[in-house]
């Protein structure tokens, strides 16, 4: 019998703490490898945390709350016979030390620490799933040969199949899988007949609260406010929905303002970009990564569609939908809502017009989308109803002035108006 000591791995690149947001087993639970013994909240994600090794938990070393540095140790379990090798800990991730128990007594006997086998840095870094990590173990392949092909090189099991049949070895980054956002816990507090509760923010609220104060006192933020008609637009979409539910896709009109964001981005390349203030020069991005804002009950994240200047539309509206709905559950992982080059964000979805939306920072620029509603217009000299969008966009002003921001706007507006256009943007 050995007693292995599961020490917090890193949760991704950068990541180096996390709080103990909920355990998920408890002293004498049997657990399988890869079972979720918790979860951890850092300023990125919320991870459920599998169990490298099969054995029962003896110990919980951290109580709920507590945050960790990578190597703590927060758990013990035993296992049969020595650790094994693959579970060996990454440096600065988890260690693990095997305790030798004397066969008649219950609890460990004097213990002699075991060095804990270092892993090559592609066994380090492969990005997979725990059911991804079974079934290869289940085919009989060593995962750390799988070249990864899903994003950020992330093992699928369509790559495992595929190595069944002679795949190249790879490495690839680590990942993370989240799950739904804990419930936080106040303390109350009662003066006379006034009652206060004072509730911890989540790790990743304290983050957006970070970003947004970064970005509000580093870049001076101007918005400039407008009005599409979106008439042919709502049409079009209305025409196309049938199509879209053949093929399985919720087509909504975040799609299209993709391709006029992209459209109008290629003759303002100025609001694709960084701002570098320490050498006074702005970084043009000659590729197009757009976030977009979704909200979920842990709050504000921008997941990312990458290269969507090269995607169709079926595929950006297969990948926002995706990509929401993954957020509202908690499975994004952390490299989906990095490298964003522009944003969007909608609050017309919950019945807002006008806004000023803070700029994701380092980011130059962020469009905000708000309802359609029907207002009389004038076409060919004649009143009629027009569906008309409102938009918001913010932007840096010590990089785009008002005239370069109104123009963008305009861009945009005439790729809505003619949704057609779009056709000659893919």
């Amino acid at each position: 019998m050995a007693l292995f000591e599961f020490g917090l791995p890193e949760l991704g690149e950068g990541l180096h703490e996390g709080r103990i947001s909920k355990w998920l087993v408890k002293p004498g639970d049997q657990i399988q490898e890869d079972d979720a013994v918790a979860e951890i909240e850092n300023d990125k994600s919320l991870v459920e945390l599998p169990s490298p090794v099969s054995g029962r938990v003896a110990e919980i070393k951290v109580p709920e709350g507590t945050t960790c540095v990578v190597g703590d140790i927060i758990l013990t379990i035993e296992v049969e016979g020595d650790v094994p090798a693959s579970a060996a800990p990454e440096p600065q991730a988890a260690t693990a030390t095997q305790k030798v128990e004397a066969q008649s007594a219950p609890a460990p006997a004097q213990t002699a620490a075991a060095p804990a086998t270092k892993e090559s840095s592609a066994a380090q870094e492969v990005l997979a799933t725990p059911g991804v990590r079974r079934y290869a173990r289940e085919s009989g392949i060593d995962i750390r040969t799988v070249q990864g092909t899903g994003n950020n090189g992330k093992v699928t099991k369509e790559d495992i199949d595929r190595a069944k049949s002679g795949a190249q070895p790879a490495a690839a980054e680590p990942v993370t899988s989240e799950d739904t956002a804990p419930k936080t816990q106040g303390v109350v507090s009662v003066t006379g007949d006034e009652v206060e509760e004072r509730v911890p923010l989540p790790m990743i609220r304290q983050a957006i609260a970070r970003a947004m104060v970064k970005s509000k006192y580093t870049a001076p933020h101007v918005t400039l406010m407008d009005e599409v008609d979106v008439t042919e637009l709502v049409k079009l979409r209305k025409e196309i929905k049938p199509i879209a539910e053949q093929r399985g896709v919720k087509i909504t009109y975040l799609p299209f303002i993709v391709k006029a964001l992209i459209a109008a981005l290629r003759t303002k390349p100025q609001l694709n970009s960084t701002y570098d203030e320490e050498k006074q020069e702005l970084v043009l991005k000659h590729y197009y990564h757009i976030g977009i804002a979704t909200d979920t009950d842990r709050g504000l994240l921008v997941p990312v569609v990458r290269h969507a200047d090269k995607k169709n539309m079926w595929t950006i509206a297969e990948e926002i939908n995706d990509l929401a709905s993954r957020g509202r559950a908690g499975k994004l992982t952390p490299a989906e809502m990095r490298g964003s080059t522009i944003s969007i964000t909608n609050i017309g979805s919950a019945g807002g017009l006008f806004f000023t939306p803070i700029i994701n920072y380092p980011e130059v620029a962020i469009l905000g989308v708000g309802r359609i509603t029907e207002k009389p217009v004038i076409r060919n000299g004649e009143f009629a109803v027009g569906q008309m969008m409102s938009l918001s966009l913010s932007f840096d002003h010590r990089v785009i002035d008002g005239a370069l921001g109104q123009q963008f706007i305009n861009d945009i507006k005439r790729m809505l108006e003619n949704p057609r256009l779009l056709l000659l943007e893919v």
